[in-house]
């Protein structure tokens, strides 16, 4: 099962404070027993909201946000993508983890839709087309 792992950003990482060396060694080297543990598929860190947009969708309405957005408890600070066996896996991992903001920290752990919990709403035009757009992404040809 693929899981989206996410940094809950904290009023430190709202305000554009980057993180001691300490931490990103710590980062690192758990980084590192993510890859060779073939768990990681993707991470990365997120700058604070300041620098986003947000679109909101009305209808045939956009309208477009900027950032910084009020509730810091609702944003991310970075993620992870990863491929474990179980949502247990996933928790014993993000234990492991080095606490990842100074102070309190949160991470939350969602697992990511699988083309099979879409049920026949996915119809095989559409999972070819899934298919050939994951092939894409893995810069593989479609087949």
């Amino acid at each position: 099962m693929r899981v989206m792992v996410m940094i809950k950003a904290t009023a430190q990482s709202e305000a554009g404070e980057m993180p001691e060396t300490e931490l990103l060694a710590a980062m690192g080297r758990f980084n590192e027993e993510l890859v060779q543990a073939g768990v990681m598929l993707a991470g990365e860190g997120l700058k604070p909201s300041s620098a986003g947009k947000r679109v909101r969708f009305a209808g045939t309405e956009r309208t477009v946000v900027d950032g910084p957005f009020a509730e810091t408890k609702e944003l991310l600070a970075g993620f992870w993508l990863w491929q474990v066996k179980s949502m247990d896996e996933a928790v014993a991992w993000v234990k492991r983890c080095p606490t990842p903001m100074q102070g309190e920290s949160e991470i939350e752990i969602r697992p990511v839709f699988e083309a099979e919990d879409f049920g026949e709403a996915l119809t095989p035009e559409l999972r070819e087309q899934e298919d050939r757009l994951r092939a894409q992404l893995e810069g593989k040809p479609a087949g």
